[in-house]
């Protein structure tokens, strides 16, 4: 669903003291009996259209830009990843505040129905585990990482690799994977100091280590230990928006850079409206991917380079040019927001997911003036939301 400023139901054009004063008037009871304990959540408190209605401001005071439209969609079940962690009592997440401390878990509101299944799974399979002491660092389980996109799911049962107990730990999980409705299950190593819940150093107990999701039409595999996007519906918005917008323009002899490409989304999704694309990243895993997802969809007119994007000027491109940058919450390198205004391309589609980041990049930008800007809600019930600003070359 979009709402606009124009929507008269949604007013998303209030001061920031009457949505104070709204705040104060229109609290509400939070679906999620965690809330307040559990530090997931941070908004479950206030009402939806009020907290679409912030998020709003804060993107229009970053980018100095009032003609915003707003996608949204169920504000609950829409997370398909969740990392739980082991813990004496269970499994939960970290309580608000005490990194230490667990809140036991057993069903998660803004997780959807599959994931919030398999939860129940692992935590009646588990309840009896050697659960690893975040204080001590000792024991054997440390999180089940749970994905479960449209047509796939896994665990990923994630154990210290320094424990005296991985034997036992291996045969729970494989009698778990004979029983389990997940498609693939996975054990990942990780050192006792380490607070991560990803690792290159894990095997396939059952099924696969790529998982499989499909946006308007294209099939996307990705790693089981890499980045995809955590909410699928707001996500094909998301790229359905970005196509619409490069589909209004004349690109068919123009060549596309898709920067922090990842595993090639916006580039395969696009590659029919130019001459050449050129995906980057710097992640070898996501590149292996990406090569494999132009395959898949018979992708002929595109590559996939592993390059850390603050080396861009490795590369030449010809001309015209359009950009896609999709950077992580750290943003763009100097270097590589320095090499972005040489290139001097037509069109910069910048999709954003921290806004304050957002607000300090796009000031560089000096050549360039915002055509459109839209505001993506997928991180219901968080302060988090991604951002797409189409900055096209002042004449």
């Amino acid at each position: 669903m979009a709402i606009t400023n124009k929507t008269k139901k949604h007013d998303l054009n209030k001061s920031r003291t009457e949505l104070k004063q709204d705040k104060q008037k229109s609290k509400q009871e939070p679906k999620c009996r965690f809330f307040g304990k559990c530090g997931g959540c941070s908004n479950q408190h206030v009402p939806y259209e009020l907290q679409l209605e912030n998020k709003l401001i804060k993107l229009k005071t970053a980018i100095n830009y009032s003609n915003i439209k707003v996608y949204f969609d169920n504000p609950f079940h829409y997370r398909n990843r969740m990392d739980f962690i082991f813990h004496k009592h269970g499994m939960g997440l970290r309580k608000k505040g005490k990194w230490w401390d667990i809140v036991d878990i057993d069903y998660c509101s803004i997780a959807n129905e599959k994931l919030n299944a398999i939860l129940q799974e692992v935590r009646q399979f588990f309840k009896d585990c050697d659960y690893f002491d975040l204080k001590k660092k000792t024991g054997t389980f440390m999180y089940a990482v749970i994905r479960t996109p449209s047509n796939d799911s896994s665990v990923s049962f994630v154990l210290n690799k320094d424990s005296l107990r991985l034997n036992n730990a291996i045969e729970k999980v494989k009698g778990f994977a004979k029983q389990t409705t997940a498609n693939n299950i996975i054990i990942t190593y990780v050192h006792s100091q380490s607070n991560v819940s990803i690792s290159e150093d894990y095997f396939v107990v059952k099924g696969s280590d790529v998982l499989k999701e499909s946006y308007l039409g294209k099939e996307f595999h990705y790693n089981v230990q890499g980045f995809f996007q955590n909410n699928t519906i707001m996500a094909e918005k998301m790229h359905q928006y970005v196509h619409d917008i490069l589909t209004s323009y004349n690109s068919g002899n123009a060549y596309l850079l898709d920067l922090y490409g990842g595993v090639g989304t916006f580039g395969v999704i696009n590659s029919e409206l130019f001459k050449h694309v050129t995906i980057v990243e710097s992640f070898p895993g996501c590149i292996d991917s990406a090569k494999e997802n132009l395959m898949i969809n018979n992708v002929s007119n595109a590559e996939a380079i592993l390059l850390d994007a603050k080396n861009l000027k490795k590369l030449s491109f010809p001309k015209p040019l359009y950009v896609i940058t999709d950077p992580p919450r750290s943003g763009m390198h100097p270097n590589t927001i320095k090499q972005l205004t040489e290139l001097k391309p037509e069109v910069i589609i910048y999709v954003s997911c921290n806004v304050n980041q957002l607000a300090k990049e796009i000031k560089h930008f000096k050549e360039y003036e915002i055509k459109s800007a839209a505001l993506f809600d997928l991180f219901p019930q968080t302060n988090h939301m991604e951002s797409v600003v189409e900055l096209v070359r002042k004449n």
